[in-house]
């Protein structure tokens, strides 16, 4: 039999897999370009986001190694706990802020497909990281997990998601092959990020 962590993992992968197999469908079935698809991928990083908060508040038990203030090491404290759970919500929620500002003036990412489909690939997101965050929760609650690493993965996570695009972006009307092309390395991105982040909760 597999350890129950690692048949975790690979369902988690599956339903992330399954996620965005979704979001490839719609775009190509709805003719969407990688301009279009941004506010989708800006949508789950939100939602990345949303859930790593979550965590960090959900902690009884955590660690501070590594991390310094004035040569000083940082108190495992709830002072501590909430300060840096704040810090994050303002700095990655302004990031996401001015992120879709920017997506929302820019003529060529107008998204003019079906907002039923645009929601239903954002839920299918939501459930996806919603799995995982309930996995993260239980593992956390027999362990001291790094308090800064769940602060700070979450920027790791979405950075190679988001240059796929915004890169892709420039190819954006080279056809369906190109489309597809870069929606399968966002979603290897995705997928390794995942990967990586489950290896360092268990550490």
């Amino acid at each position: 039999m597999n350890p129950p962590q690692k048949s975790a993992w690979r369902k988690s992968v599956v339903a992330l897999l399954g996620a965005n197999l979704v979001s490839i469908f719609f775009a190509l079935k709805e003719g969407w370009n990688l301009h279009d698809l941004m506010i989708i991928y800006w949508a789950q990083s939100v939602i990345i986001g949303i859930f790593s908060l979550k965590r960090m508040l959900a902690l009884r038990e955590f660690t501070t190694a590594g991390m310094w203030e004035e040569g000083v090491p940082v108190p495992a404290t709830r002072k501590t706990q909430t300060f840096m759970a704040k810090f994050f919500a303002m700095h990655y929620g302004g990031f996401h802020f001015i992120y879709l500002v920017f997506i929302l003036s820019d003529e060529r990412n107008a998204f003019d497909g079906n907002l039923f489909f645009l929601t239903l690939c954002v839920l299918v997101f939501l459930v996806n990281h919603y799995y995982s965050f309930t996995e993260y929760r239980e593992q956390d609650a027999n362990r001291k997990p790094n308090i800064g690493n769940i602060m700070y993965f979450p920027y790791l996570r979405i950075l190679p998601m988001h240059l796929t695009i915004i890169v892709g972006g420039a190819f954006s009307s080279a056809g369906t092959g190109v489309l597809l092309f870069f929606l399968i390395l966002k979603m290897l991105a995705d997928v390794l990020m995942h990967r990586i982040e489950h290896s360092a909760a268990l550490q």
